[in-house]
């Protein structure tokens, strides 16, 4: 039998798997310029995975482009770096765009001699043909003009120069001779490239297989990529053990699992019953100090039951004590294929944090699942609208919003606020919430929900948007059909494009990769009514 010899360089569609050796690279290849952040990264491919692309030598990332589709204004007009990918994220994607705009290119300093830079450049140009696209715009650097500068009288002097072969450039001399003609200046364009002095040279390759005076006609198609949603308004009730509150849990996820679903989301704090069954009355803090011991039963039985129900189950969440002693509010993502992630919630609310000392997270990235990326916001963080903006830049189009709430004004906050989320980020999002009562037990009084699957407000999706939705605090399970490709469309022909219009000539939201770790003191006033006060988030 003949072995098959393995390659040693190897260029391919880019992963998220890969955006640690992309970071790498990054590093390697612009020591002096901010590098992207693991979220940043995972943006890229997940907005555009057609449009990304690795080189890999010996298995080890040592070239990577990134590439997404714009629209003639957009991709011919002046701007910045930071403006047109949507600092960094790419999300200004759109599948109705009849130009491919790349705006990463980094290739191993040392394996230069093995055209690795060619080799993506040739990928860009077989995408471009493979869609009809009209050709690939992009900006480049000009890492010589600031040696050349008391040689030439300004950028575009110097780019002339570049271009009638008087002077050359390691970058644009490299474009030009891959058939890209130069457009002009885009001053500015980059800050940070010293060398370059924050400038870029606009150049443009024209796809020779398209009719440059032909009308577009880069409709999306209405295409179909499904997937079947479920979220359970779970009853608040009494258990003798761990055994007897599993099998409740276990029940659902097997009805979910018969009706072939692909998610189904449990309320916030779904755990709390294991606390009605303890003889002694405890403390707030003594009860969620022993719900914390639960946590490897817990995640063990959710991936337990996520393998052989084959579906994903998003673990509402679960109070949580941390390598540094706090006790968070997690949720447990178990995941069909067997690995299991996490989510903290960012955000305690005030009784969250007087009651039972909860402190919030730091962290907020996307899951990665066999549906595409997604993204978990426990109750209050839904609150936030920075939160939602910052997983759909990585690309989620489903957000789960886990809840708790005791009365219809809490509802209302967690209700009114994920809906807004779905319509300013065009995607779906499934809420879930715990109804009935728990006497013994401090904060889970009375319980106020409707669980609902939301949608954005646009032609493909439901008039009201709301795709599906539980009658209120009734225990069931509420299932929903919905079609990723239509927030495809929407996103790129729908009556608004709340993702792409963003003005981010004027605003961004920055993520500290490192924040202060510390947390303000416990103590504090009480939150207003007490422990019973209507909570919300």
């Amino acid at each position: 039998m003949t072995k098959t010899a393995r390659k040693r360089l190897e260029v391919r569609a880019a992963v998220p798997s890969d955006v640690r050796g992309i970071q790498r690279l990054i590093a390697r290849v612009y020591p002096g310029l901010p590098n992207y952040s693991l979220a940043t990264l995972r943006g890229q491919i997940n907005n555009f995975p057609k449009g990304c692309f690795v080189a890999l030598y010996d298995s080890k990332v040592v070239g990577y482009c990134a590439t997404m589709r714009v629209s003639k204004g957009m991709a011919f007009a002046k701007h910045d770096w930071e403006e047109i990918t949507a600092n960094g994220f790419g999300t200004r994607h759109s599948a109705a765009g009849e130009w491919l705009y790349g705006y990463e290119m980094a290739v191993d300093p040392k394996l230069r001699g093995l055209r690795i830079g060619q080799r993506l450049y040739d990928e860009r140009k077989e995408l471009a043909e493979e869609l009809d696209l009209h050709g690939i715009v992009i900006a480049g650097r000009m890492p010589g003009y600031a040696r050349a500068r008391r040689r030439v009288e300004g950028p575009a002097d110097y780019l002339d120069k570049v271009v009638t072969g008087k002077l050359r450039d390691q970058v644009i001399s490299f474009q030009l001779k891959n058939q890209f003609e130069p457009l002009g200046v885009l001053e500015n364009y980059l800050p940070e490239d010293k060398q370059s002095a924050g400038h870029a040279a606009h150049l443009v390759w024209r796809n020779p297989y398209v009719d440059p005076d032909e009308a577009p006609e880069m409709r999306v198609p209405r295409g179909v990529e499904g997937v079947r949603l479920a979220t359970c308004q779970l009853q608040a009730r009494a258990v003798k053990d761990f055994d007897e509150f599993i099998r409740n849990i276990e029940y659902f996820v097997d009805v979910a699992a018969d009706y072939r679903s692909d998610f189904i989301v449990f309320p916030e704090l779904f755990t709390l019953p294991l606390l009605s069954y303890e003889t002694k009355k405890l403390s707030p803090i003594e009860a969620i100090d022993k719900l914390t011991g639960y946590t490897p039963c817990l995640t063990k039985e959710l991936e337990r039951m996520a393998l052989e129900y084959n579906i994903n189950i998003i673990g509402g969440s679960h109070p949580t004590r941390a390598e540094d002693g706090d006790i968070q509010n997690i949720a447990y993502v178990a995941l069909r294929d067997g690995s299991l992630h996490r989510q903290e919630k960012i955000h305690p609310t005030p009784n969250e944090a007087f009651w039972w000392n909860i402190k919030g997270g730091d962290s907020l990235d996307v899951i990665q699942t066999d549906c595409g990326p997604i993204g978990v916001l426990i109750c209050y963080d839904s609150e936030f609208p920075e939160l939602a903006r910052r997983l759909v830049d990585q690309g989620a189009r489903i957000i789960f919003v886990p809840f708790c709430t005791d009365s219809r004004l809490g509802y209302m906050r967690v209700r009114y606020c994920a809906q807004a989320r779905a319509i300013e980020n065009q995607c779906y999002v499934v809420m879930s919430g715990n109804v009935g009562n728990l006497p013994n037990v401090d904060n889970m009084d009375i319980q106020y929900a409707q669980s609902a699957i939301l949608t954005p407000c646009d032609l493909p999706f439901a008039r009201d948007g709301i795709a599906a939705e539980s009658t209120e605090n009734v225990e069931t399970l509420t299932m929903a059909d919905v079609n990723l490709a239509d927030l495809s469309w929407a996103r790129a022909e729908g009556t608004v494009r709340n993702l792409r219009d963003r003005r981010f000539d004027l605003y961004h939201i920055d993520w500290d990769s490192n924040p202060d770790h510390a947390h303000a003191p416990s103590g504090g006033p009480v939150p207003a009514g007490g422990h019973n006060a209507p909570g919300g988030g």
